[in-house]
């Protein structure tokens, strides 16, 4: 895997750090398929009971596509005829946000600092979103006339509203760290230099916990924002009956009546 791109798996945790804190993590060609893979990898790990996203440095998280490589392509592009530089949509981001969306483990984003175009849909596609006072986020894409990718469409709206996202896709601007969590953008708010150790505490508890408890809680938010009350009551006990033949579920229980800590085993 590229070092553009950085993935170590410990405790059942899963961390990818994108490292081009000198491109404020742009996404390159080399990146984009790292993270691809490492995002795939390990959302298919049945060892990995949880996914911590996060960025080198202190500037940005990602700032999305890397537009100096990006302009070299489309020129090429014009010469040969061939139209392939916006197929890394259909390469890159969209497997990225599949993987991290679809994972059956919760994905907690740890964004440092700017998160812009598709580096804010990268932290939209996570379940939990960790966020430094010094951070901000902007959807970028019409501002280079672009329209959106990498999921931003699906998630920015279940956010925080379609108004709200039609505004801030139209009118792209930065939107500050406080506004982001009045918003609902960001889950917990925290000084920067705490970021990194927080994000990793809040996803190592995710990974110590009842991991198809929380993929079923995934699938019952998803399910429950695309379809009537009775279908969701329907999907609910189709899951709710799954988790209770969990070893985790008979292990809570047992614990309660103990009243001791439950050690869960992520199945």
């Amino acid at each position: 895997m590229a070092d553009t791109v950085l993935y170590e798996v410990s405790d059942g945790l899963a961390t990818i750090t994108l490292n081009r804190p000198e491109a404020m993590n742009a996404m390159n060609t080399e990146t984009k398929v790292a993270f691809r893979d490492a995002a795939q990898a390990a959302a298919s790990d049945d060892a990995v009971r949880a996914i911590l996203l996060t960025a080198a440095g202190d500037r940005a998280f990602c700032v999305g596509q890397d537009l100096k490589e990006h302009i070299g392509l489309l020129a090429a592009d014009k010469q040969s005829g061939s139209g392939g530089t916006m197929s890394t949509v259909r390469e890159h981001y969209n497997p990225i946000v599949r993987a991290l969306t679809g994972a059956a483990k919760p994905v907690v984003a740890g964004v440092n600092g700017v998160a812009a175009g598709a580096g804010f849909g990268f932290a939209l596609a996570a379940d939990y979103r960790v966020v430094a006072d010094t951070a901000a986020f902007n959807t970028s894409f019409a501002g280079v006339a672009l329209t959106a990718d990498s999921g931003i469409s699906w998630t920015l709206p279940r956010v925080i509203g379609p108004s709200r996202a039609a505004d801030l896709l139209l009118f792209p601007r930065s939107i500050g760290a406080q506004e982001a969590y009045e918003l609902g953008i960001a889950n917990r708010l925290v000084p920067a230099a705490e970021l990194h150790a927080e994000a990793e505490k809040v996803a190592r508890a995710l990974a110590s916990g009842p991991t198809l408890a929380y993929a079923a809680l995934k699938e019952s938010l998803a399910f429950g924002l695309t379809h009537s009350l009775d279908e969701t009551l329907e999907k609910e006990d189709e899951l709710q009956a799954r988790a209770g033949a969990s070893e985790d579920h008979t292990i809570a229980v047992q614990a309660f009546v103990n009243k001791e800590k439950p050690k869960y085993l992520g199945r």
